[in-house]
């Protein structure tokens, strides 16, 4: 099987990031909790507080939306077209998306992208606090082992060198910038 990491790999840009602007944009009262997420921002950028506790309070604006499916499904239908056409263009149906991204939204793109196999952070839509681990690093590894415990990696994709973890397991890995696809650099395996 083939692995991607999501955002900026075979999604162009930061689908979390998206979707915080977009809630901001196209629901007003998501806005309540901007003053919460500018403290926690600066706390977390000062190292005081750590990035899944950040994460957590700013996905807390998810409980001012007033319709979250409403909500969700017309930020996909916005964004299907940010899957990346050198992915587009070698899609298998057995490919997985391996994302540090809440696991409601990254399963939503992929569905309507076609890719029916996603692991991603636990995060509850109605309440943005998380269910388990944020899936970043390490934990990539330990969620691919638990769900496909003898599987093969055959080719690994990310634009993050913090993936290295995943791509030591790939039989070959590659490192995406834009739309530029490279072999992933030996010393960023190591």
């Amino acid at each position: 099987m083939n692995v991607y990491d999501f955002d900026n790999t075979i999604y162009q840009g930061d689908s979390t990031v998206d979707f915080i602007f977009y809630c901001w944009r196209h629901d007003g009262r998501t806005l309540i909790s901007l003053p919460r997420t500018a403290v926690c921002g600066l706390l977390y950028l000062l190292h005081v507080m750590p990035k899944r506790t950040f994460k957590q309070n700013l996905f807390h604006m998810f409980v001012f939306l007033d319709d979250r499916s409403g909500t969700l499904e017309a930020f996909v239908q916005s964004h299907k077209d940010r899957i990346k056409p050198w992915y587009r263009s070698m899609q298998q149906p057995d490919d997985l998306v391996i994302s540090a991204s809440p696991q409601f939204l990254i399963e939503r793109l992929c569905k309507v992208a076609g890719i029916r196999q996603v692991l991603a952070s636990p995060v509850d839509y109605a309440t943005g606090r998380y269910q388990g681990m944020n899936c970043h690093g390490e934990e990539k590894v330990r969620r691919f082992r638990e769900q496909f415990e003898n599987a093969r990696i055959g080719s690994f994709y990310s634009d993050s060198r913090s993936d290295a973890p995943l791509a030591k397991l790939a039989e070959k890995a590659y490192l995406v910038h834009g739309s530029s696809v490279k072999p992933w650099p030996i010393e960023a395996a190591e």
